[in-house]
C-alpha cells in the first residue's frame, strides 16, 4: 500500500506586524474595562499607520477608560518608541477615537436569552439567568495528538519561532531587530502524522546597519546566522522533529526588511484569524476575537469549542476532533453541534455528539461563568487578553487559560467506556 504524503504550512507574527499591534490595541482596551466593570460590553477595533491609531466600536460600560494612553502604553510595551519606530511611535502617533454605545436592539437580546430555558444537571452554579449569543455565526474548535499541547504541528512550531524572535529582541541578545517579524513551517506528513520538516521561513524587521555595517549583503549574512543559531536551532534544540540536511532554512528572503509596521502596512484588528487559531490546519467560522467581550460567541464560543475538542483528544476518544458550534442572536442554546474526528474516532461522530451534549453546557452565560472570562483581566492584573493577542488563543503554554484545561478528561472516559459497553 502506497504511503500517501502531503506538505502543510502554517505561519505565526510576531507582536509587532502591524495587524497585531491593532489586535492588541484592542485587547488591551477589554482588559481595561473588564478590570474596571466586569458587566462591559465591548467592541473595540483598531487601525494603524504611518504616525495614526484609530480606534473605533461600540461600548458600554459604568467605568471610564483613557483610550489614548491604553493605546500608547500598548504600542510601547510592543518596542515602537523613540528613534528606532521607524514611523510609528508610541508618543507621537496621533490616536483618533470614535466610540459609541452597544445597540440597544444587540443588548436586549443579550440581557435574557429569548427562548425560555430547559431544565439542566448541566446548568451553572452562578448565572441566574441565560443570556443570549451576541451574535449569530459559527465557530470552530480543534485538537490532535500531534503535540504534548494537542496542537497540529505547523502552527505549534511557528508561534515557538515568533514568540522567540520577539524575545531575542527584547532581551537585547541583539540589537538590530525591530518589532515586525513572520515564521513560517511547513511539515512533511505520512500517512497523516509529521514526519520531516521540510521549510522553515523567518523575516524580521531590522535596522539597516549594524553595528557600523551598511553593506545590506553583509547585513542579511549577519541576520542569518544570528537567528539560525539564536531562534531556529534554539527552538529545535528541544523538538522531537528536527530540521535534516535537505530542510530548506529561509531568513529574509525578500533580501531587506527596515521598513515595517504600521509604516509599511496598515493594520487592522481581526485580520490574523487563522495565526490565532490553528494555521489552517482546522476550518474557521471567520469571526475575529480581539477587541470582543465574552458576549460575543465569536470569542467565548470558539474557546469553549477548543475545550471541547482538547478534552475529547485528552481522553482518547479520538486522534483528532474538530467541534463546530452554532448560535442565534438572542438565542442562548447553540442553534447545532457538529462533531468531525475524520476517522480516527474510538466511537462514532454522533456518539461522540451524544457525550457532548451531556458533558458541555455551551450556552453564553454558562461558558463565561465556567472559564471566569469577565473577571479574568483583573485576576491577571489588568492584563489577559492582550496577552492573547499575540502567539496564539489556544494551545498556550506560557500562560494559563481555562479553555486550556483537561479537567473532563476522566468524566469523558466513563462516557466512552459506558457507550463502548452498550455497543
Amino acid at each position: 500500500m502506497t504511503s500517501k504524503t502531503f506538505l502543510f504550512t502554517s505561519e505565526s507574527v510576531t507582536e509587532g506586524h502591524p495587524d497585531k499591534v491593532c489586535d492588541q490595541i484592542s485587547d488591551a482596551i477589554l482588559d481595561e474595562f473588564l478590570s474596571k466593570d466586569p458587566s462591559s460590553r465591548v467592541a473595540a477595533e483598531t487601525t494603524a499607520t504611518t504616525g495614526m491609531v484609530l480606534v473605533c466600536g461600540e461600548i458600554t460600560s459604568n467605568c471610564y477608560v483613557d483610550i489614548p494612553q491604553v493605546v500608547r502604553n500598548t504600542i510601547k510595551s510592543i518596542g515602537y518608541t523613540g528613534t528606532t519606530s521607524g514611523g510609528f511611535d508610541a508618543d507621537t502617533c496621533a490616536v483618533l477615537t470614535s466610540i459609541d454605545e452597544q445597540s440597544v436592539d444587540i443588548a436586549g437580546g443579550v440581557n435574557k436569552a429569548l427562548e425560555s430555558r430547559s431544565d439542566s444537571a448541566l446548568t451553572s452554579k452562578s448565572e441566574t439567568s441565560d443570556i443570549g449569543a451576541g451574535d449569530q455565526g459559527i465557530m470552530f474548535g480543534y485538537a490532535c495528538n500531534e503535540t504534548p499541547e494537542l496542537m497540529p504541528l505547523p502552527i505549534s512550531l511557528a508561534h515557538k519561532l515568533s514568540y522567540r524572535l520577539a524575545q531575542i529582541r527584547k532581551e537585547g541578545l541583539v540589537n538590530y531587530l525591530r518589532p515586525d517579524g513572520k515564521s513560517q513551517v511547513t511539515v512533511e506528513y505520512v500517512d497523516g502524522k509529521p514526519s520531516r520538516i521540510h521549510t522553515v521561513l523567518l523575516s524580521t524587521q531590522h535596522a539597516a546597519e549594524i553595528n557600523g555595517i551598511s553593506d545590506n549583503s553583509e547585513v542579511q549574512s549577519i541576520i542569518s546566522r544570528d537567528l539560525k543559531k539564536l531562534v531556529i536551532d534554539y527552538i529545535f534544540e528541544t523538538e522531537a522533529i528536527k530540521p535534516d540536511k535537505d530542510t530548506i532554512i529561509l531568513i529574509n528572503p525578500s533580501g531587506r526588511f527596515v521598513v515595517g509596521g504600521p509604516q509599511g502596512d496598515t493594520g487592522l484588528t481581526g485580520r490574523k484569524i487563522i495565526v490565532d487559531t490553528y494555521g489552517g490546519y482546522s476550518r474557521h467560522g471567520g469571526g475575529a476575537f480581539s477587541g470582543k467581550d465574552p458576549t460575543k460567541v465569536d470569542r467565548s464560543a470558539a474557546y469553549a469549542a477548543r475545550y471541547v475538542a482538547k478534552n475529547i483528544v485528552a481522553a482518547g476518544i479520538a486522534d483528532k476532533c474538530e467541534i463546530e458550534l452554532a448560535y442565534a442572536i438572542g438565542k442562548a442554546e447553540p442553534v447545532s453541534i457538529f462533531v468531525d474526528t475524520f476517522g480516527t474516532g474510538r466511537i462514532s461522530d454522533d456518539e461522540i455528539s451524544s457525550i457532548i451534549s451531556k458533558n458541555f453546557d455551551l450556552r453564553p452565560a454558562a461558558i463565561i461563568s465556567n472559564f471566569d472570562l469577565r473577571n479574568l483581566p483583573a485576576k491577571n492584573g489588568g492584563k489577559f487578553y492582550q496577552k492573547l493577542a499575540a502567539y496564539g488563543h489556544v494551545g498556550r503554554t506560557d500562560i494559563i487559560v481555562p479553555w486550556e484545561q483537561l479537567d473532563k478528561v476522566e468524566t469523558l472516559k466513563k462516557s466512552l467506556n459506558s457507550t463502548c459497553a452498550l455497543c
